[in-house]
């Protein structure tokens, strides 16, 4: 990162001058109006505005914590170091963490070298990136579940980047636009975010283990919606070129974390459906081959068959009055 950016970003603030001088507690009072510990965005972001940087006071330690926004930490220099359920999560220079708003969490203490810039991000600022990532991926759905009401569930995404070059230039870019509140900063930077979260995608294999979702869980999550989104036309390839993984590596992992290779998750998936169809509709069962995937008849007889004792026909004929399909 630019040395005189760095300089900047490690001007003693009047805050951390007060811990400096003995204060021992972070001054809640500055962060949060509330009794509970909640960062509250309306502190810190001017009206209308959907970003802000603010960065990561030092010398003190912050306790257990919220926020109602998202927050992202980018460190510049040094070492910043989280805890969450029970867990320290230390980053280096060119790290970055995505936590959502549900997400509790605390900051060990850090010295005048440890430089980190907390990004304040509402989740309407992530309108643009989406639109750029357009496929659904991690950071997708990490940015769809700030959106729930329902059942929310704290996620936060660490990715062990260690100044990978293209990501480090963006965010420093971000960095100096927002603090330097240039014309159109707001829509400059959703673009720019967006990159951020191609090169992310891209750089997939850099999400540490230390994130709510491991990386393996991740790819299998998305393995699942994919078939389940696209059973008729599945294939193997598109999973393995989103996340940069080969074929044979790809394979192994599914086998080994559902106990399933592919082609058996999406027959599953395609014989679900083709019995709900079978029950549920009067389509003739060459059609419902077809819209499951099975062009070839025969292949589909033989395989229902195998999997149900019986033909098409009689599994619709015994099942046709069933509350509750029998797949």
């Amino acid at each position: 990162m630019d040395k005189l950016l760095i300089r900047q970003l490690q001007r003693i603030t009047e805050e951390e001058q007060a811990y400096l001088d003995g204060d021992a507690i972070v001054k809640k009072d500055i962060y949060t109006k509330k009794n509970q510990f909640e960062v509250d965005s309306q502190l810190f972001l001017q009206k209308g505005k959907l970003i802000t940087v603010r960065h990561h006071s030092r010398f003190v330690e912050f306790p257990q914590h919220k926020h109602n926004y998202i927050e992202m930490l980018y460190v510049c220099a040094g070492e910043i170091t989280h805890y969450i359920d029970g867990k320290e999560i230390r980053m280096q220079p060119g790290d970055l963490i995505l936590l959502n708003q549900y997400v509790k969490h605390g900051v060990k203490r850090a010295e005048y070298g440890d430089v980190g810039i907390n990004f304040i991000v509402l989740p309407e600022f992530f309108d643009i990136p989406l639109q750029m990532m357009r496929k659904q991926t991690i950071l997708a759905d990490f940015v769809a579940g700030t959106f729930k009401q329902n059942n929310p569930i704290p996620q936060y995404l660490n990715f062990q980047l260690r100044e990978q070059k293209a990501i480090s230039n963006l965010m420093e870019n971000m960095i100096t636009s927002i603090i330097s509140e240039n014309y159109n900063e707001d829509v400059i930077n959703q673009y720019s975010m967006g990159l951020v979260f191609l090169y992310l995608i891209n750089n997939i294999d850099t999400l540490s283990e230390d994130s709510s979702s491991s990386y393996e869980d991740i790819i299998i999550q998305a393995v699942i919606r994919y078939i389940d989104s696209n059973y008729k036309t599945a294939a193997l390839s598109h999973i393995a070129d989103d996340f940069r993984q080969s074929l044979p590596s790809l394979s192994r992992m599914i086998k080994k974390c559902t106990g399933y290779t592919f082609q058996e998750l999406l027959m599953r998936k395609r014989f679900q459906k083709a019995v709900i169809f079978l029950v549920e509709t009067d389509l003739p069962v060459e059609e419902i081959a077809v819209n499951i995937g099975y062009e070839n008849q025969s292949y589909f007889y033989r395989q229902f068959k195998q999997r149900y004792g019986m033909t098409p026909n009689q599994y619709r004929n015994m099942h046709k009055n069933d509350k509750i399909i029998k797949i």
